[in-house]
């Protein structure tokens, strides 16, 4: 059972940037492919990025391609979601979810996904 806890989030402006964490304990880190997900009031939980146990398989949803930048820590058992150039449509709170993966695939699916952690809020303020 792997329990995942996120951090980082807060109040931004427009053009800031957040690093979000994930960490993640109770077992085997590597193996584990990694994604972050967002749903913002109202709207559907959405696929922001994913990587796979060793950052060997890494996807970004195109709202932030090139805006956003996922890495993992193994050492760490830990994921970071850097963020940049942040907009207000960003806001949303951000989760980050694990599933089994040790063949380093990823998915964009949340279906796919079996841990959730409990979501850090990101507010983006024009």
């Amino acid at each position: 059972q792997v329990q995942l806890v996120e951090s980082g989030g807060g109040l931004a402006q427009t053009g800031d940037s957040l690093r979000l964490s994930c960490a993640a304990s109770g077992g085997t880190f590597s193996g584990y492919a990694i994604s972050w997900f967002r749903q913002a009031p109202g709207k559907e939980r959405e696929f922001a990025a994913a990587i796979s146990w060793s950052g060997l398989t890494i996807y970004y949803a195109d709202s932030v391609k090139g805006r956003f930048t996922i890495s993992r820590d193994n050492a760490k058992n830990t994921v970071y979601l850097r963020m940049n150039s942040l907009k207000p449509e960003d806001t949303a709170v951000y989760y980050c979810a694990a599933r089994w993966a040790p063949n380093n695939s990823a998915s964009v699916y949340s279906t796919s996904y079996n841990y959730w952690g409990q979501g850090t809020q990101v507010t983006v303020s024009s």
